[in-house]
């Protein structure tokens, strides 16, 4: 029975706050904007409190250029996914209008639809 409580432990409560604790670690490492002191002090911090530390990093982190950058490139992505699906309905759209699956109607409905969202 032991075992099996210790198996939990390990995979759903240990590893994802080691996982945690060494993210905060590699972050705070390779930041550029921070001195070798604060460094030192935020690695005090996320070591001597491994759950609080690592949670108070996270939310007083201030946000760099990376993290815009990253930002900027999920939201491209993002966009651009959202026009390929809009092109892929519309296409399906047109070939059932052309098989006359839908009048043309129903098809300038859904298109309206379709390119208002």
């Amino acid at each position: 029975m032991g075992s099996f409580w210790q198996g939990f432990f390990l995979i759903l409560i240990f590893l994802p706050l080691a996982y945690f604790w060494g993210f905060a670690c590699v972050d705070l490492f390779t930041r550029k904007d921070m001195s070798g002191w604060s460094k030192a002090l935020w690695l005090f911090v996320i070591i001597f409190l491994p759950v609080f530390g690592v949670l108070i990093y996270f939310i007083t982190r201030p946000v760099t250029e990376r993290d815009v950058k990253a930002a900027e490139a999920y939201n491209e992505q993002r966009d651009f996914n959202k026009a390929a699906q809009t092109t892929d309905k519309l296409h399906k759209l047109s070939e059932l209008r052309d098989k006359g699956d839908i009048s043309q109607e129903e098809f300038d409905k859904q298109k309206a639809k379709l390119l208002k969202e």
